[in-house]
């Protein structure tokens, strides 16, 4: 049985706390936050005790620790769990700034417990079964890949401003989800992006509405399409052409019930949140990360994984402001 530490009991932290609790490996020992409210009242719901960060990631008898605090802590929880000796799974993104990002991978390089990243879309399962059919070579070659990701609606101004802007909070995801499709990271970047939902963003200094295409050293493409808002749901789709074909992974639906009749056929539209959206993709995510401490498996999303998209947002970013093509090199 894992023995867990739970860093954050925010939104996110407690469905990680959900996950750990209801898996037959895995057990809630310890939680922390600044809010120590929220701290207790989840510690109460799963039978755990509060205790600061730093007494967590200490404690002899906790074996892994989850991170799910505020980005601007995630280095350097990472580096001390990691002295620590303790098995780590900690939410995207490593950190805002790619030098630090760096300078925590430097510093844990050698620790041998398993450090994973948690860009949760590689779970998803029928992202993951696309990614089974390429890798079977059942479209042939890889040539041009399509990531949709549309927001029901934008975040509050608050968070945007100390969010790091749209690539390194909301395309971050689509960053690492291409990676894993392509199996490669791309030669150039590309970005363009403008603020037509919320002129708040805009005038923060940020974009709403974004597209990036990204060029592999082969010539095959990549496109991702932001948008922090949609009117019909929380839009999530990947399509990729193949030199023998097509493969789509379309949105997960409120309900499955397809209505036709003179007007036309109607079906539901897109589940609106995103973590009902992802709610299969956190619970393999988490037995993921079990099985790489029980069964000595591969890390799913390694720290090196978190610092590429980390530098592919950075080049967008770049890119974005400078009007010109990044080359990923000068960034990572």
């Amino acid at each position: 049985m894992i023995r867990v530490g739970l860093l954050g009991t925010g939104r996110i932290g407690s469905l990680h706390a959900e996950n750990i609790a209801s898996h037959r490996e895995s057990t809630l020992v310890a939680v922390a936050d600044i809010d120590d409210e929220s701290a207790n009242n989840l510690a109460a719901q799963f039978g755990a005790i509060v205790k600061s960060a730093d007494e967590v990631i200490s404690d002899p008898n906790i074996d892994a620790i989850l991170i799910a605090t505020s980005t601007d802590t995630h280095s350097d929880f990472i580096e001390k769990a990691s002295s620590a000796g303790k098995a780590i799974l900690c939410e995207k993104p490593v950190d805002l700034n790619l030098t630090r990002a760096k300078k925590c991978l430097d510093k844990v390089s050698a620790a041998k417990n398993p450090i994973m990243v948690g860009f949760n879309r590689r779970f998803d399962p029928n992202f993951a079964q696309l990614k089974k059919s390429l890798d079977n070579g059942e479209i042939g070659n890889r040539e041009l890949l399509t990531i949709t990701s549309f927001d029901p609606a934008p975040p509050p101004i608050s968070y945007v401003k100390r969010s790091g802007g749209l690539y390194r909070d909301m395309m971050i995801h689509d960053f690492d989800l291409s990676n894993y499709i392509m199996g490669e990271l791309p030669i150039t970047i590309s970005a363009i992006g403008h603020s037509l939902v919320d002129p708040e963003i805009g005038a923060s200094g940020d974009v709403d509405t974004a597209a990036v295409t990204m060029v592999y050293a082969d010539g095959k493409i990549a496109v991702i399409k932001n948008s922090r808002r949609a009117a019909y749901g929380y839009d999530q789709r990947i399509e990729i052409l193949g030199s023998e074909g097509l493969l789509q992974a379309e949105n997960i639906l409120e309900n499955s019930v397809i209505k036709s009749n003179n007007d036309g056929v109607i079906s539901a539209k897109p589940k609106y949140f995103f973590l009902e959206r992802y709610l299969s993709a956190f619970k393999a995510e988490w037995n993921a990360f079990v099985k790489s401490i029980n069964c000595d498996e591969p890390i799913a999303v390694t720290l090196e994984d978190g610092v590429a998209a980390l530098a592919m947002a950075e080049a967008a970013t770049r890119s974005q402001s400078t009007g010109k093509s990044i080359q990923l090199k000068e960034v990572l």
